[in-house]
């Protein structure tokens, strides 16, 4: 998993080949980010002298808290191509404070 943090965003990249989009849950429960990602093929052969069966099963899961910053209310952006899922996760705009004013007492 390679995470980049740009002005505006997380961006995440995990590497993942072998399955489809429909594979993936990807969620956001009570500031932890969830990945996880199943998928299972059964392949049979018959021939004339034998029968053939081969299952595949291929199961991940990610979770990571996040930080504040991120804005949870904002749709995530999510893609899956070439064996790489990329999510993008927006940060909350940072409020500027004011710096601490010291006063003089007279």
């Amino acid at each position: 998993m390679n995470i980049k943090e740009t002005e505006d965003s997380y961006d995440i990249e995990i590497a993942a080949p072998g399955f489809n989009k429909k594979d993936f849950e990807v969620c956001i429960e009570n500031g932890v980010l969830k990945i996880e990602a199943e998928n299972s093929e059964e392949k049979k052969k018959e021939k004339k002298d034998y029968t053939r069966r081969e299952f595949n099963y291929n199961s991940f899961y990610r979770s990571f808290t996040l930080p504040e910053n991120v804005n949870e209310d904002e749709k995530i952006d999510a893609t899956y191509k070439r064996g790489i899922l990329k999510l993008v996760l927006n940060k909350v705009p940072v409020v500027e404070t004011t710096p601490k004013q010291m006063i003089e007492v007279h």
